[in-house]
């Protein structure tokens, strides 16, 4: 497989699995981290849309580029675990639906070379991906208030969720 990373490439989303918050990486913190298994972690964006806050990536705790290389264990516990987000948003942001994002190399508009889906709480009307480009980074304490609420939900209702 071709890699797409530039030369010594330092993944943030590693640091992010491997709960390592540093200096290096200073925009995610700790308290982003909403769930965390022995295969994947996820975490609030930095990216918040104008209309859909929350957005949560599930990435995979060892390092793989993208989907053609990701083993099927992986996927399933991304799956698992996207699956778990999107209830929690339906039940706690009594959004509309939900969006599941995933890409692959540059031409798939991958922009983090470490495989990571992207889950969206929806709402009618609130053209995603049309105003996604006039988003920002949310403020570390949007992300916490975020988190903190999206984990305590999770860790409430794991066995609910498939989580436990």
């Amino acid at each position: 497989m071709i890699s797409h990373a530039p030369a010594n490439y330092r993944c943030p989303f590693c640091a992010v699995a491997r709960d390592e918050f540093t200096d290096s990486f200073p925009l995610t913190r700790a308290e982003d981290v909403i769930w965390r298994s022995n295969l994947a972690t996820a975490f609030i964006c930095l990216w918040r849309s104008p209309r859909n806050a929350g957005h949560v990536l599930v990435v995979p705790n060892q390092h793989f580029e993208n989907i053609y290389e990701l083993p099927l264990e992986f996927a399933t516990e991304i799956a698992r675990v996207s699956r778990a987000v999107a209830l929690a948003f339906k039940a706690m942001y009594q959004c509309d639906g939900v969006s599941t994002r995933q890409h692959n190399e540059p031409a798939g508009n991958q922009d983090v070379w470490h495989v990571h889906t992207h889950v969206f709480p929806r709402y009618k009307n609130d053209w995603l991906y049309l105003t996604y480009m006039f988003g920002r980074h949310a403020t570390p304490s949007e992300r916490a208030a975020d988190a903190t609420r999206l984990r305590a939900f999770l860790e409430a209702n794991q066995s609910e969720l498939g989580l436990s």
